[in-house]
Formats: structure tokens, sequence, C-alpha cells
């Protein structure tokens, strides 16, 4: 008699869990093929992700997400240090026995994937950026209505249109709406959202006039690197202006930058099929 093997997506994957120093890490991991581990955002959770992306990168890969040590589902002490998020990566890719991995990060967790991967660059085999800064002192800031919006007690649809969208858009506001629904459309082993309180405390423990200090030779490494990068961004980012991508990427040898029309912070929520596609390409033929 054959045995039925579950087909999973992410929308009814099982969380699970690894036990490593102490602490343990809550992971789904979905697909076959190059294993892909991509790092969350500010505030964000394991359900942050639109099933959507993850599922069309899966259609060729393996995706693995994560909640970050303290936050989610998670145990241990919680942090946006950019190190010791990059070390919970680095910890669950030893957990699941991957000597190499593709690293991705969205926002912030495109600084912690960029960390990974000066840290420890024989075993990432390509770095893929979405809606993050390149290293050190950048030209533009953060537009003020990020602030007002990502540090509210709980982000409803509306905030979530100004901050990962690009609300000037019929187009986008729809595609905003289809993804929240998406989102939404998981019902079982959620991960709790990050308490305002929590969000304060480590905002104040990593205060800087500058969000990815260059303290490591982070954007020396970045020029010189030989690991294909891609970086995904809208041109309507509010967060991470994509100009200080314009400012660096001339002077790197592997970096390739892609910039989506009229899309703001989360390109891969509003066109997920083309973002994976586009992922999916970059690692088989870069």
């Amino acid at each position: 008699m054959s045995t039925f093997v579950p087909t999973y997506t992410a929308v009814n994957v099982p969380t699970r869990f690894v036990e490593v120093k102490g602490r343990r890490i809550a992971y789904r991991d979905i697909g076959k093929g190059v294993p892909i581990i991509l790092c969350l955002r500010f505030r964000g959770i394991l359900d942050s992700w639109d099933p959507a992306f993850l599922d069309a990168l899966a259609a060729h890969n393996r995706v693995i997400t994560f909640d970050y040590s303290g936050l989610g589902q998670s145990t241990g002490e919680p942090s946006y240090v950019r190190t010791r998020m990059a070390q919970d990566a680095v910890d669950l890719a030893d957990a699941l026995g991957l000597e190499r991995f593709v690293i991705g990060g969205w926002s912030l967790g495109g600084i912690a994937a960029q960390v990974v991967a000066r840290l420890n660059p024989a075993r990432v085999i390509k770095l893929v950026l979405i809606g993050t800064t390149p290293p050190g002192k950048v030209r533009l800031g953060a537009k003020p209505i990020f602030y007002e919006r990502a540090l509210k007690p709980v982000n409803d649809l509306d905030d979530e249109i100004v901050l990962f969208f690009h609300p000037d858009s019929p187009k986008s506001r729809a595609a905003a709406l289809a993804s929240h629904n998406r989102i939404a459309a998981r019902t079982t082993s959620v991960s709790p959202a990050i308490p305002i309180e929590t969000v304060m405390k480590l905002l104040a423990e990593t205060k800087s006039d500058d969000i990815f200090v260059d303290d490591n030779g982070y954007r020396d490494f970045l020029k010189a690197t030989d690991i294909p990068t891609l970086v995904i961004s809208g041109d309507q980012e509010i967060v991470f202006p994509v100009e200080n991508w314009f400012d660096v990427t001339p002077q790197t040898k592997s970096v390739h930058l892609m910039v989506f029309p009229q899309m703001g912070h989360g390109p891969q929520h509003e066109a997920p099929q083309i973002s994976a596609d586009l992922i999916t390409s970059f690692i088989a033929n870069s």
C-alpha cells in the first residue's frame, strides 16, 4: 500500500522547531531544490510573508522561513541587532544540515542577510535582497510617514497599503487587499504579533542615526564580493529609497538591481509571481 505524502503550501505547512544554543527557533519549510533562507522585516513574523510569493518561489526551490529568537513562536532573547538576527539564520542552517544556501531578506531582514554573507561568504550561494538598504551612510532616509505608521500599536490594512504598497495607485491598493487576504488565509499555528512594547525596547537597544552602520567592512564587502546579489526594490519605496542603490551598484562587481515601477516597500507581495520568477531565474542562471 502506497503512503500518501501531503503537498504543503505556505498556508498549511506545519510550523517546525529546532533546539539550538538554548533556544527554540520556529521555522517552515516548503518546496524542493536549492535552499533559500528568508530573513524577516521589522515587526515581521512567520505570517508576514505573502503565501503566493512563497508558493511561487517553492515551485523550483526549497523555501525556509523562520521567526527570529524571542519573537513570534521562537524562544530566547529577542534582538534587532543585525549580527544576532544573522546568527539566527546561520544557526537554523546548521540545525537543518545546510552547508551552503541562498540567503535572502526583506527590509530589516535584508540587512541581516548581508551580514550573513559578509561573515559566512563560503556558505552563501546567492544573496537576494528585497526592499532594503546598502550598508553605511546613504543619501536618502525613510520618509516620516513610515515611522508614523510602522510604530502604531497595531497595523491595519490601510497601514499596510502605506507601508508596503503605493497608496496613490488603485492597482497597488487592490494588490494590497489581495495580499492581505492571502496572508489571512492561514488560521493554524499562526505566529503571535510582536507587542509594540517589545518593538520599542528592541529599537532602543539598536538606536543609531545610521540604520546599517558600516562597522565591519560591509560596504567594501558588497563592492568586492563575487557572490551574485539580486536587489529588488519598488520605485515608490518609502523606507529604503532605491536611489541609495543607484549610488552603490556601479561600484560593485556582482549586484543586480531590479526596480519595479509604481510599487512600494513590498514588491514581492504586490507582484508575487514575477518576483518569484525573477529570483528563481537568478538563482539558476547567474
